[in-house]
């Protein structure tokens, strides 16, 4: 979180998969030495020699909660802000885009954010259903229908402003 809080999205992504259990049982081998479920988040990793990759610790509390947050606050940059959400993602530059389908209540929203410039972060533009938005302050809505969220990436652009941090910084 605090790597995609300074901008790198490539660095940060890096230490997202670390963290992720699935990339600790890719193959028979890894599952064998990992020795835990590969659903479920390690406290750690041991490092001592006689068990060299196995983990431990796994159903701690709250870890697998903050790596959901890191995933898809920090990076995907999707956080809910009372009656609107925000989109500032920090990501791999190498991502030409990814699409979120989020429900809100009745509502679903179709999210998908566009890297025209392969940077980290960004936002150059944010639309809703058409109709230019705040990508800080982007109103939910419970109306059963079904929303479109456009987001582009782009140069000469600071990260979306949290709300009510605006008007501070402006």
């Amino acid at each position: 979180m605090a790597v995609a809080r300074l901008g790198s999205g490539d660095e940060a992504m890096e230490l997202f998969h670390m963290l992720n259990p699935i990339n600790h049982s890719r193959t028979g081998g890894d599952a064998e030495r990992y020795r835990t479920e590969p659903y479920v988040l390690a406290g750690d990793v041991y490092a001592h020699p006689a068990h060299p990759g196995r983990g431990g610790w796994t159903w701690y509390t709250g870890a697998a909660g903050w790596l959901y947050r890191t995933g898809m606050e920090s990076l995907l940059g999707l956080r809910r802000q009372g009656a609107t959400f925000a989109i500032d993602p920090c990501i791999p530059a190498s991502w030409p885009e990814y699409a979120i389908v989020w429900r809100f209540g009745s509502a679903r929203y179709e999210i998908t954010v566009t890297n025209p410039e392969h940077r980290c972060r960004g936002v150059a533009e944010a639309d809703l259903d058409g109709a230019p938005v705040d990508p800080a302050a982007i109103a939910l809505a419970d109306d059963g229908g079904s929303h479109v969220v456009r987001v582009v990436l782009g140069a000469g652009t600071r990260p979306a402003q949290p709300l009510g941090k605006a008007a501070a910084t402006a």
